[in-house]
């Protein structure tokens, strides 16, 4: 299962804690393979752990190397990020569009990986210029600076929706079952009955307008037995309260 995604690399990163975000970023993402180069900080520290908030298993298992060429020597195909114009001749993808390009290379048995600079700078142009092309994430161009966490988050989540089959909207009804036309009908005549009773509709002519508007209210939203149930509740209380 794991070999089927990209690998995230992390190119000189300065501070352990980044580190264990970063590895918690990919485990949210589903991503499983991290690599360090030249990490400052020991990414198996007690900072980097915690930081991680679970996602140890990532750091155990992470490969260290002593420069990017060493980091990538095993792979086919290599984005890098960066939020600058670095003057090389490279293609210029969004995180959406790298992300398909990667699912459809990686299907195909093709070893691809993302790298990541360091916190501070970001990556080199001699670190960019070892990529088949460079991922840009259109932000605020007053203020495009993303931490390190949050670079992987970004780039692995564009990747991971292409893995799952996620609802584009769910509508959560909890323990109870969607009320029926029936119902919620039945409830609509209960309503009006009592506004009859209470001489709510004083004017013959404007019931009939009220009454659908009434009922529109009720009849477009999808309504739960339970809600029906309460609001009956809540009826029948206030009439309890008003005829004391």
């Amino acid at each position: 299962m794991y070999e089927k995604q990209p690998y995230i690399i992390l190119v000189e990163p300065q501070l352990a804690e980044n580190v264990g975000m970063a590895a918690r970023a990919m485990m949210n993402c589903g991503l499983y393979h991290l690599r360090l180069v030249h990490p400052r900080e020991d990414h198996l520290s007690a900072k980097a752990i915690s930081a991680s908030s679970n996602a140890e298993e990532i750091l155990y298992n992470a490969e260290v190397f002593d420069t990017t060429e060493q980091a990538i020597a095993d792979l086919n195909y290599v984005l890098a990020t960066t939020s600058r114009h670095r003057d090389q001749v490279k293609p210029v993808l969004n995180a959406n569009r790298a992300a398909e390009i990667l699912d459809e290379k990686i299907a195909t048995g093709v070893k691809g990986g993302i790298l990541f600079g360091p916190e501070r700078t970001g990556l080199n142009n001699q670190d960019v210029c070892l990529s088949d092309a460079v991922i840009n994430i259109p932000l605020n161009p007053r203020h495009c600076s993303l931490n390190l966490s949050q670079a992987v988050l970004l780039a692995g989540y564009e990747f991971h929706k292409l893995q799952i089959e996620a609802p584009d909207e769910q509508f959560v009804i909890n323990h109870s079952d969607l009320a029926d036309k029936e119902k919620v009908l039945q409830f609509c005549t209960y309503l009006e009955n009592k506004l009859d009773d209470c001489g709510n509709f004083k004017e013959d002519e404007k019931r009939d307008k009220m009454v659908i508007n009434l009922r529109n209210i009720f009849t477009r939203n999808q309504m739960t037995e339970q809600e029906i149930n309460t609001l009956y509740g809540a009826i029948n209380r206030l009439m309890r309260h008003s005829s004391h």
